[in-house]
């Protein structure tokens, strides 16, 4: 409508050249009738083209099909890729051990960019399922139990080994009397003395 606003003020005629209403439309008068009536034509068209195209992506995403250019690392690559650097093999690295199956860079190998950016996405889809992606950390264990180390009747009985009396640990504490700057042997004497400092 804002096109036939334009065309309108400025004195554009339209000539239809062929079927039947052929002929010239002065944008005046009739004209500014026939005018109006072509560009809600025209928009209806537009929409209807736009919400088929809407509604064929819906069903394309539906099948799985997204559309865009195909992935260059797939997930075969892809759990390779991350297979290599939770062993500790720099990025380039993995980069140049890849090499791309489909599309017109088959056989070549992917950029650093795009394997980075893969690496990055899998982190991200693990992060948000809950899995881990990568060097995974130690978790402190609380085990309990005879033979775990973490016995307390074992525990009692070393403490006690250790506070009264082992040649080595003796000399440890010492050389703390002494004046030696030994923290072992420090927290020994402190702890045969009674101190909580």
């Amino acid at each position: 409508m804002t096109l036939s606003g334009q065309l309108q003020d400025a004195g554009v005629q339209l000539e239809l050249l062929t079927g039947p209403l052929t002929g010239i439309y002065d944008p005046n008068g009739m004209g500014a009738m026939f005018f109006a009536v072509l560009a809600v034509a025209a928009q209806f068209d537009r929409n209807y083209i736009r919400e088929k195209t809407l509604e064929g992506q819906q069903t394309a995403a539906a099948k799985g099909n997204h559309g865009g250019r195909p992935k260059v690392i797939g997930d075969d690559m892809l759990t390779f890729a991350v297979a290599l650097k939770n062993k500790g093999v720099p990025v380039p690295d993995i980069a140049k051990k890849l090499t791309i199956k489909t599309g017109k860079n088959a056989g070549r190998h992917p950029s650093v960019a795009s394997l980075y950016r893969a690496l990055a996405e899998a982190e991200e889809a693990a992060a948000s399922e809950g899995a881990h992606v990568g060097p995974r950390r130690p978790v402190r264990a609380h085990i309990t139990g005879p033979g775990s180390g973490t016995d307390p009747e074992r525990m009692e009985r070393l403490t006690t080994q250790v506070l009264d009396g082992d040649s080595v640990l003796d000399n440890l504490a010492r050389q703390s009397e002494d004046g030696s700057h030994d923290v072992v042997a420090q927290l020994l004497a402190q702890a045969r003395n009674g101190d909580t400092q």
